[in-house]
């Protein structure tokens, strides 16, 4: 429930506080003083629209905060939740729940399960027959839960294979294209016959080719270097050296290094030899190195950075083939399983249908009786549940009120035929039923006794009481019955200072609710009008 409100800059309202209870809390007072503009601060606060012109003039914001208690939320903080919004004239918007940023959004989806605000043009929402769906399933509960979230979780696999479906069939002459075009890919690839690793041995061999004339001549320069020169100086040196070896054992381990040299010396000759005799010009052979590389380098720009990637590019293509070249097998199996999950939702479907018929019937009887306290003897309500022949989140029934309000009448529906009046009371008869199953802790009523009088108003006040039973209400009332079944009774004033309009708020103590009571009762606090506002006062 709400138990602080603060407002600041919300048109005539400079910096207000407002200290609320549990029960039933009623709002009184002059006509411009801000009643509604406390009712529309809190519509603000659960995320409603708000227009520049609310801030106050010659303000650069507005600003509303509430503090809920809230013990059952995760969210809570010792019990408390704390709400707040602040909107500034450059559009500027920011939503906080304790403390955190969140959006407009976020906000109205929290508010939407604490705070519940119905104004005298709020109503409307009792007539779009989207919401009665939801209203019924409330009546119902448990015995309709459980199957409600198997269908869910059935339409949400179903959704997605319709959608698989959609997307995979498209139109033969696309199809054809595109299997076209797969399939060059591919034989492009193929017949290529890349191998790892080939990219870099041709580019070596073909950079050996390009400088074949020049190795050739340097390894047979080289060669005859070693073969002629070196190893013919070293084998004369070692013959020195065998010479002179007996002189001492340091000639003798020298000899040994020359030697070594000399075989590999001997050694690295033949194999530059060999070297050299590899290395052929053939132009041929140059040209059809240089085609090869071409055609890798071609593939690349169309099919990958590498070879590696161009091969697996070409597994990706052959799979897709296959999956195309198969749909019609593929989307066999699809609607098999589509036509399993169908059945299996008609069925779950089938059961809520049957639930939601056999409550809308009790549900019906308790608002019909409802109405009758309500001043609506001859009133006529009843809930129509209808099949689709489509799946909605909610099964595949079309739920509707429908009403009469005099005898001989046809049942229409309730968008059809309530007036102003009747519809405040019909939301009433609903809200009254629905309490005990009904989530939202708070109830704003803002005038929606507009339009009813006499012993409609009485009955009004009454339902209006027996939902504060079991939910925060918050009422603003210009009629004496609802404000006589106050728990808690507030007066809203204006005052003007310095050619500026303030609006106040007081909370009334009880000889001050009776002289509240006599004002809106006769216009003026008279012996005789606080005489009746204690009889009206007392009957509550």
């Amino acid at each position: 429930m709400v138990t602080t409100l603060h407002i600041k800059n919300v048109g005539i309202i400079d910096d207000l506080s407002l200290d609320l209870n549990e029960g039933f809390n009623v709002l009184t007072g002059e006509t411009g003083a801000g009643k509604t503009l406390i009712i529309g601060s809190l519509a603000i606060l659960a995320g409603g629209r708000f227009s520049k012109e609310m801030i106050r003039n010659g303000e650069e914001f507005s600003f509303v905060e509430a503090n809920f208690y809230c013990p059952d939320n995760e969210l809570a903080i010792e019990n408390n939740i704390i709400v707040s919004r602040e909107i500034h004239l450059n559009g500027r918007n920011l939503c906080k729940i304790n403390g955190r940023l969140v959006t407009v959004n976020e906000l109205k989806e929290f508010m939407s399960k604490i705070l519940d605000i119905h104004g005298q043009h709020d109503s409307q929402l009792i007539l779009n027959p989207m919401q009665h769906i939801i209203y019924l399933d409330k009546f119902i509960g448990k015995e309709l839960e459980d199957n409600l979230n198997k269908y869910k979780v059935k339409l949400a696999e179903y959704n997605t294979l319709k959608q698989e479906l959609k997307n995979t069939y498209g139109e033969d002459q696309e199809k054809e294209r595109r299997l076209d075009l797969l399939r060059y890919q591919y034989n492009e690839i193929e017949q290529a016959n890349l191998k790892e690793n080939e990219e870099e041995e041709l580019e070596e061999k073909h950079k050996m080719m390009q400088n074949a004339e020049k190795l050739k001549d340097n390894l047979c320069e080289v060669d005859n270097e070693l073969n002629e020169n070196a190893v013919v100086a070293i084998s004369n040196a070692i013959r020195s050296l065998e010479k002179i070896q007996d002189c001492g054992s340091k000639y003798t381990e020298k000899l040994s290094i020359l030697k070594s040299s000399y075989y590999d010396i001997q050694e690295l000759a033949r194999d530059l030899s060999y070297m050299r005799e590899d290395v052929n010009f053939d132009e041929e052979e140059r040209n059809q190195i240089e085609n090869r590389l071409d055609l890798i380098y071609s593939l690349k720009r169309k099919y990958g950075n590498t070879i590696s990637e161009i091969l697996k590019y070409s597994s990706k293509v052959e799979e897709e083939i296959h999956k195309i070249e198969n749909l019609d097998e593929y989307h066999k199996k699809i609607k098999a399983k589509i036509n399993v999950l169908k059945q299996e939702l008609l069925e779950i479907a089938n059961n809520m249908t049957n639930t939601r018929k056999k409550y809308a019937k009790e549900l019906s009887t308790k608002i019909n009786k409802e109405l009758k306290d309500l001043e609506m003897p001859n009133a006529r309500f009843e809930i129509q549940v209808d099949t689709a022949d489509k799946f909605y989140e909610t099964g595949i029934d079309e739920v509707e009120f429908m009403i009469c309000t005099n005898i001989g009448e046809e049942l229409k529906p309730l968008v059809k035929i309530a007036s102003g009046g009747e519809m405040a009371r019909i939301m009433l008869a609903i809200k009254n039923v629905l309490a005990d199953v009904d989530e939202v802790s708070t109830l704003v009523f803002d005038e929606i006794d507009t339009g009813i009088s006499g012993k409609a108003s009485k009955a009004v006040a009454e339902k209006m009481k027996s939902i504060a039973k079991s939910h925060q209400v918050i009422c603003i009332t210009h009629l004496p019955s609802i404000a006589a079944k106050g728990d808690h009774n507030y007066y809203i004033s204006k005052q003007t200072k310095e050619n500026k309009t303030y609006t106040q708020i007081k909370k009334l103590s009880e000889e001050e609710t009776i002289e509240e009571i006599a004002r809106i009762s006769s216009g003026e606090v008279t012996e005789i009008a606080k005489a009746h506002a204690q009889e009206l006062r007392k009957a509550s």
